[in-house]
C-alpha cells in the first residue's frame, strides 16, 4: 500500500489513542463535592464541614470565603484540615444579611496555592434579618493564579463524566460528517447512475449509521450519571431515536425491492431525504422546546467555564480522529460490496 494512502489513516488511528489517552489519564482539577450543614443562621457561627475532590487542603495558605454576590463576602475565621479532602472552616455570620432578602444562598470558595480556586455554587442557605448589612460583609477575595499542574475542570455535576465530552460528543460530529458524505454520493450516483457511488453511500450510511449506535450508547450512560436517569424522553433523546429509525428504514428499503437498479435509484433519493432530515431533528427541533441536553432549550452548550483551552487539546484532535476512522471503515466496506457484487454476477 503506498504511503501517501495510508498516512490519513494511520492519523486517525494515532489521533483517536491520543484522545483515549489523554482524555482517561489527565486528571481533573480540584473540586467540592459536598458540605455540611447547608443551611445557617444570621449572627450566628457556622463549622462547615467541606469534603473535596482531588484537593490539598491540608497545604499551606488555604483559605475560605463565603460570597452571596459581587460585593457581599466574607472569610473564614479558623480552618482546620484533617486530611487533604476534609476541612473544617468556621465562620462568624454577620447579624444581618445585605439587600433586603431574608434568605440568601451562599458560594463557598476556597484557595490554596496547589488546587487554586475551588468553588461550590449556592453551597449554603443562610437565614436571617435583611437590614442592609453590607459593611459586615466586605472581605476581599483573593486574586491568584490558577492550580499547579496540568488538569481537566472541574464540575459538580459531571465530575468524572466529564471526560466523555472527548468521545459521545466526537461521535456526533463524526457521524455529521460520514453521513454528508454518504448523501452526497447518492447525489452523484443520482446523475451518474455508477454503481460505485451508490456502493460509498451504502457504506458511509452503514458507518454512520453505527456511530449515532455509539453515539446514543455513550449518552444513555452519561445520562444515567448526570441526569439520574438512562432514559428521560428528553428531546434531544427522542430526536436521536428518531433519526436511528429514518437510517435504519434506509436498509430496509434497500432490501425489500427485487429490482437492483430500481432499488438503488429509491435509497439514494431516500439517503438524500434522511441527511436533509438529520439537520433539523439533532440540531434544530431540541433547541426550540425544554431540554436537560446543552445546547438545547436555552441550556447553554459547554462555554469556557466547561470546555477550557485544556480540554480542547484533546476535543478537536478527537474530532478529526473519529472522523477519519469512519471514513477508512467506509473505504473497505464499499470496496467488500463491489466485490461481493461481481461475485454475485459472475454466478448468477
Amino acid at each position: 500500500m503506498k504511503v501517501r494512502g495510508l498516512w490519513w489513516k494511520l492519523l486517525g488511528v494515532l489521533l483517536i489513542l491520543y484522545s483515549l489517552l489523554a482524555g482517561l489519564i489527565i486528571p481533573l482539577g480540584s473540586g467540592v463535592v459536598a458540605v455540611d450543614p447547608m443551611v445557617a443562621r444570621a449572627g450566628s457561627p457556622l463549622e462547615l464541614r467541606v469534603e473535596g475532590y482531588n484537593s490539598h487542603f491540608d497545604s499551606e495558605g488555604q483559605r475560605a470565603w463565603l460570597r452571596l454576590n459581587a460585593t457581599a463576602v466574607i472569610e473564614a475565621k479558623q480552618l482546620q484540615a484533617s486530611d487533604r479532602r476534609h476541612l473544617a472552616a468556621t465562620f462568624q455570620i454577620p447579624s444581618s444579611l445585605p439587600g433586603r432578602d431574608t434568605i440568601n444562598s451562599a458560594n463557598l470558595i476556597l484557595y490554596n496555592p496547589v488546587d487554586g480556586h475551588s468553588v461550590l455554587p449556592s453551597a449554603i442557605v443562610i437565614r436571617g434579618n435583611a437590614m442592609e448589612g453590607s459593611a459586615a460583609w466586605n472581605d476581599d477575595l483573593l486574586e491568584a493564579s490558577g492550580a499547579s499542574g496540568f488538569h481537566f475542570p472541574f464540575r459538580n455535576i459531571l465530575k468524572e463524566t466529564i471526560r466523555n465530552t472527548y468521545f459521545h460528543v466526537q461521535i456526533w460530529f463524526a457521524l455529521l460528517f460520514i453521513c454528508l458524505i454518504s448523501a452526497i454520493n447518492s447525489v452523484r450516483f443520482l446523475r451518474s447512475k455508477k454503481p460505485l457511488f451508490d456502493y460509498k453511500a451504502e457504506a458511509f450510511a452503514a458507518t454512520g449509521l453505527v456511530w449515532a449506535c455509539l453515539g446514543m450508547c455513550t449518552g444513555i450512560l452519561w445520562a444515567g450519571n448526570t441526569w439520574g436517569s438512562y432514559w428521560s424522553f428528553d428531546v434531544k433523546q427522542n430526536m436521536t431515536a428518531i433519526a436511528i429509525l429514518m437510517y435504519l428504514a434506509y436498509f430496509i428499503l434497500r432490501q425489500s425491492i427485487a429490482d437492483k437498479d430500481v432499488a438503488r435509484r429509491f435509497s439514494a433519493a431516500y439517503n438524500i431525504f434522511a441527511f436533509l432530515m438529520l439537520i433539523p431533528l439533532l440540531y434544530i427541533i431540541p433547541r426550540m422546546t425544554d431540554s436537560l441536553h446543552p445546547g438545547s432549550g436555552g441550556n447553554p452548550a459547554m462555554g469556557s467555564e466547561d470546555m477550557d483551552n485544556r480540554m480542547r487539546m484533546v476535543f478537536y484532535p478527537a474530532i478529526i480522529g473519529w472522523t477519519l476512522l469512519g471514513m477508512w471503515i467506509s473505504n473497505v466496506y464499499w470496496r467488500h460490496l463491489r466485490l461481493k457484487s461481481h461475485f454475485e454476477e459472475e454466478f448468477e
